[in-house]
């Protein structure tokens, strides 16, 4: 049994989102897409469009917030891909990395997408990042046919895993 609960955020806390994620940006900028400091000038209106696009789950243990992900409908270069949900942007801060804090916000992601009617839950992952592979290999996420350069580091890639959702 663990400590953590995971909620998740409404537009409203936009600002808790958006603390996390520069805090996640900043702790492990090459985990992530993007820059810290272009995101940190973002307004409070890009933030609240960033909000409403997906779900953003955060896992707090007392009164500390730990963890943020982000779940929202899949998409390939037609658009979006019927049934599928994505789960992205997830981080765990340092200090809590090892204590289930990923499996609980894994678990909400799973539960959220399924409630919002997608059959399956997809993510990237960096290839070179065993700990993660493993870590969502013994979740029972599944490697899919996809590969991406990551767009970081196009000499690194990211292969998709699915699980599927019941």
């Amino acid at each position: 049994m663990t400590d953590v609960a995971v909620h998740v955020l409404g537009e409203e806390d936009w600002q808790t989102y958006r603390r996390l994620r520069l805090a996640a940006l900043k702790s492990d900028p090459d985990s992530f897409a993007a820059d810290p400091a272009a995101e940190e000038r973002y307004d409070e209106q890009r933030w609240r469009e960033r909000m409403r696009r997906s779900r953003r789950l955060v896992a707090s243990r007392g009164e500390g917030d730990i963890g943020v992900a982000s779940v929202g409908p899949a998409r390939d270069d037609e658009g979006v891909m019927e049934g599928i949900a994505e789960l992205f942007g997830m981080w765990v801060a340092p200090e809590a990395r090892g204590s289930g804090v990923a499996w609980e916000l894994v678990t909400a992601a799973a539960k959220q997408a399924h409630k919002d009617g997608h059959h399956q839950l997809r993510l990237w992952v960096s290839t070179d990042n065993g700990r993660a592979v493993g870590f969502y290999s013994s979740y029972g996420f599944r490697p899919a046919d996809e590969r991406r350069p990551m767009t970081t580091d196009d000499t690194v890639e990211e292969a998709a895993m699915t699980l599927p959702l019941s």
